[in-house]
């Protein structure tokens, strides 16, 4: 099988598309580290997976990725367990309508949708090398576009607005992604990222019901289906024909073009020096 004796981590992996990469994945062979807040869903969905792809090397860990204490012990609980990982897949996110904080403290959609993605890779990067060609593959969107970081109010503390903080996230994964590929220059690790398009899952329905009423119009009308949405993220975990490439940006399986401030290398080296100090990394 194409992923046999590959280990494959997956955020944010017991719903929607990181679900289906999770199952994906073990289907190829891959054993599957599934990544996630509630022990019991973990639990059900990794039945689930070991059922329909027949392959047993499928487990779950706990972690809220909010939480900077949880993605450490996530990462040291990886190393103690497995002597490599092959692929990791950041995956985890949300949208809030209302400004809220993490247990660290740090406005929650910047600490989950980007400190996570930028602490848990730096932490497993020893196991990264250690494979015979590592695989990062961060989950952005097309609704960076449009978005500028603001180094004077990264966190929105002056006004708060959930599509221009999520807009915002999106952007850091990509600016993360770009700096990480340049630092991994001449090593056998590659990052890249995508664009999974808009799909139809339960993304947003943690908001209130007026937000949630919009996402369901939303998905109604031009949503995609989560099988859909997850091909591309498969596609950079395991295809051969991505396997030497990096720094680059995919939607629906092919190279694409993000902005222009998402290919801004001196945005991208600040961003990472901020982000080294509020994750003490």
């Amino acid at each position: 099988m194409l992923l046999e004796g590959k280990i494959c981590m997956v955020t944010g992996a017991t719903a929607g598309i990181g679900f289906v990469t999770a199952r994906e994945l073990a289907r190829k062979g891959a054993a599957v580290v599934v990544v996630g807040r509630n022990p019991a869903k973990g639990e059900r969905v990794v039945q689930e997976i070991r059922a329909i792809t027949g392959n047993q090397r499928v487990e779950f860990e706990r972690a809220d990725l909010s939480k900077q204490a949880d993605v450490r012990r996530l990462a040291r609980d990886f190393a103690d367990r497995y002597p490599q990982l092959d692929v990791l897949v950041n995956n985890v996110g949300a949208i809030l309508a209302t400004r809220q904080l993490s247990a660290d403290g740090i406005e929650m959609t910047f600490a989950l949708n980007h400190l996570s993605y930028f602490l848990l890779t730096n932490l497993l990067l020893p196991k990264l090398k250690a494979a015979p060609a590592g695989r990062i593959v961060n989950v952005a969107s097309a609704a960076h576009r449009g978005a500028e970081l603001d180094f004077d109010d990264l966190q929105c503390e002056r006004r708060y607005s959930g599509w221009k903080a999520y807009q915002r996230s999106k952007l850091a994964n990509l600016l993360f992604t770009y700096e990480l590929a340049s630092r991994l220059d001449g090593s056998t690790v590659t990052a890249n990222a995508l664009h999974p398009g808009f799909v139809a899952s339960r993304f947003g329905l943690n908001n209130g019901p007026l937000f949630r009423l919009g996402m369901r119009i939303a998905f109604m009308v031009s949503a995609i289906p989560v099988e859909e949405g997850a091909q591309t993220s498969v596609y950079l975990a395991s295809s051969p024909e991505v396997g030497g490439m990096t720094g680059r940006y995919f939607i629906k399986c092919k190279p694409a073009e993000s902005s222009a401030a998402s290919r801004d290398p001196e945005a991208a080296r600040r961003l990472w020096e901020i982000s080294e100090a509020m994750t003490a990394s």
